[in-house]
């Protein structure tokens, strides 16, 4: 019998992680803010979850059937953890059909095209969310109103998020009126920053309450599933340059708390930007991916087009990810020796 014995260089570290206990951890972290989301937007939040899950799952192991023809992968848990971000990128009004186009893209352009888990350089849920966002912005920024209810009606009224109120005042020359500000369209006041803590917040149904999405983040934290670098660059830098702008004109530009707490941030930073595959390996690259993360969001959110900028930023940085770790590799072991 031919034994072969390969060698590696060290260090040789064992650990008992495994990647399908990584990804269950994750979708355990996710749970606190898919219960917020069904309790405010009912049903619809649960059939888009369910219809994205499916769907990721159903794409990945026909193209593993059929095209690349290689071990089944489904057990690890990372079809389900793309489909269940994908879900908490969408409002809950969106028609399921466009749910299964999303997870199509995410899955076989934005993962399986490039060989699958591992070979991605991009994030597959936001690439699929991005996707949908492009070709459908109509249905994509449909926006119901959060009921807490368990109902059939949770999306008959529909209204404009906190981030799309404040890119109305700013081309009117002020976000002061914020706090006031009534939708003239439903009457549905704009909710106050108690409320959009916990979520009672018009927007995609995933990221709507902070307070649930810190619990996961500090679940993963507990676990060492992710680290602090990047969601604590992300958040500061997004912080520090809103703060800037806030200083430099209070009456034309909203305060930094409001950018933390509204929108994609918080779900963007501890959850999206924190991927092994798509970020950096060591700490300061992570440092550095995370701080150009919030200065783009916010960069996006202030001018650009769009009243949100999470989704682009963490792409952008994505396609840096290569060019930042080779520049902040670590030492290796040894040194070398001269002749």
């Amino acid at each position: 019998m031919n034994n072969q014995l390969f060698v590696s260089g060290s260090p040789h570290i064992h650990g008992n992680e495994s990647v399908k206990k990584i990804m269950w951890a994750v979708v355990i972290a996710l749970t606190p803010a898919l219960f917020v989301s069904v309790y405010y937007f009912g049903l619809p939040a649960i059939l888009v979850t369910a219809v994205s899950i499916f769907s990721c799952m159903l794409f990945e192991y026909l193209i593993q059937k059929f095209l690349l023809k290689g071990k089944n992968t489904l057990g690890n848990g990372s079809a389900v953890i793309t489909g269940l971000l994908l879900a908490f990128n969408l409002p809950s009004n969106l028609p399921l059909q466009w749910v299964v186009v999303g997870a199509f893209v995410a899955i076989a352009i934005g993962k399986m095209a490039f060989g699958g888990l591992g070979r991605n350089p991009f994030n597959p849920a936001l690439v699929g969310r991005v996707f949908l966002l492009i070709s459908r912005p109509v249905e994509m920024t449909s926006w119901p109103l959060p009921k807490p209810i368990w109902s059939f009606g949770a999306d008959a009224v529909t209204g404009p998020t906190p981030l799309g109120v404040m890119k109305m005042l700013s081309k009117e020359g002020s976000v002061t009126q914020y706090s006031d500000f009534v939708d003239p369209a439903t009457f549905h006041e704009m909710p106050n920053y108690a409320q959009m803590l916990f979520g009672q917040m018009g927007g995609s149904f995933g990221e709507i309450s902070f307070i649930a999405l810190l619990v996961g983040a500090l679940f993963l934290l507990f676990r060492k599933v992710i680290t602090w670098h990047i969601p604590a660059s992300f958040i500061l830098s997004s912080f520090l340059v809103a703060g800037a702008l806030y200083l430099y004109n209070p009456a034309y530009y909203v305060n930094p708390l409001f950018h933390i707490i509204t929108g994609g941030l918080m779900l963007g930073a501890c959850f999206m930007a924190t991927d092994m595959v798509t970020s950096p390996s060591s700490p300061w690259g992570m440092i550095v991916f995370g701080t150009g993360c919030g200065i783009l969001t916010i960069i996006i959110r202030v001018f650009g087009a769009y009243p949100e900028g999470v989704s682009f930023a963490i792409l952008l940085m994505n396609a840096l990810t290569p060019l930042i770790n080779k520049t902040f590799k670590p030492k290796r072991f040894g040194e070398k020796i001269k002749n």
